[in-house]
């Protein structure tokens, strides 16, 4: 049950060190409401996290900071976002490392579908994430307003990658309910599905629900290995061994270092290890064609 270290890991949540991180939360601390999160807290799930890695902040080679990172631990290739100069910089110096991702707010309506098409073409993205809670005005998994963004990610045979779960961020919680995956489930049986961060209180409902849905699968990004909820463990180890995918969080709340220093205790069975760390990502992102 020891963590194989000569995978070549895929990390499906990594990014670059930030130079203002009050202004990359904005988004988020413009509708949050308590003074911690809006005058305190550097960025705003910090009351989640002890050892939020504060030494590769203001970095005047932030890709270089994360290659390094990587290197140190196994990490062979990082899916990241597109919009950013660090990212445009890290993609086209270092195809081979890191992965294209997009990003769509619904709130856009067809500008957020057009742009999807954009990033495909001009940086071959393989996945849109979403952050139901974090748009402004919020909006539910299985919102109408969803749909226009499922059904070209269908059509150009992308994964989204979706949070749900109660927010880290003091916002309500009700958009994201993990019970929401369900009907779009139902409506997309083609949609390529992956939950971030946890879908906590609501994990069992989710093994639950990937049982049911083949396209639908859980990520465990936001989450130091040690917190790894029970129920996804045991259904890696079970019936979920190629529905489970390794997501970090680095460098917003936690350290590569910590992430892999809590790997190694994780009860994960010896065939289920590379799955869970590299293949079920490079299925999900047609890295395997």
């Amino acid at each position: 049950m020891s963590r194989p270290t000569d995978l070549g890991i895929i990390d499906t949540m990594i990014g670059f060190p930030v130079r203002d991180k009050h202004e990359t939360y904005k988004f988020i601390t413009d509708q949050t409401r308590d003074s911690q999160s809006k005058d305190e807290f550097s960025f705003p799930v910090q009351y989640m996290f002890k050892d939020v890695p504060p030494e590769h902040e203001g970095s005047d080679h932030p890709v270089d900071v994360t290659l390094r990172e990587m290197d140190r631990f196994g990490v062979e290739k990082g899916l990241i976002g597109v919009s950013g100069e660090d990212s445009q910089t890290a993609l086209k110096r270092h195809p081979d490392r890191f992965i294209p991702g997009g990003h769509a707010d619904p709130n856009r309506g067809m500008d957020a579908v057009r742009q999807i098409v954009r990033d495909h073409e001009t940086w071959g993205i393989r996945s849109v994430d979403m952050f139901p809670a974090g748009c402004n005005p919020q909006v539910p998994i299985n919102d109408k307003k969803m749909y226009p963004i499922y059904a070209k990610c269908v059509e150009l045979g992308l994964s989204v990658w979706v949070c749900a779960g109660i927010p880290g961020p003091r916002l309500p919680f009700a958009c994201q309910h993990v019970e929401r995956i369900d009907e779009v489930m139902y409506d997309f049986p083609e949609l390529v599905f992956v939950t971030r961060h946890g879908c906590e209180p609501w994990q069992d409902l989710a093994v639950k629900l990937m049982l049911k849905w083949p396209n639908l699968y859980y990520s465990t990004s936001a989450f130091a290995p040690k917190h790894y909820p029970k129920a996804i463990i045991d259904y890696a180890n079970t019936r979920g061994a190629d529905k489970i995918i390794y997501a970090g969080y680095f460098p917003m709340g936690l350290s590569l270092e910590r992430i892999m220093r809590d790997m190694d205790d994780v009860p994960l069975k010896d065939e289920v290890w590379p799955k869970f760390l590299r293949g079920n990502a490079a299925r999900v992102l047609g890295l395997d064609a």
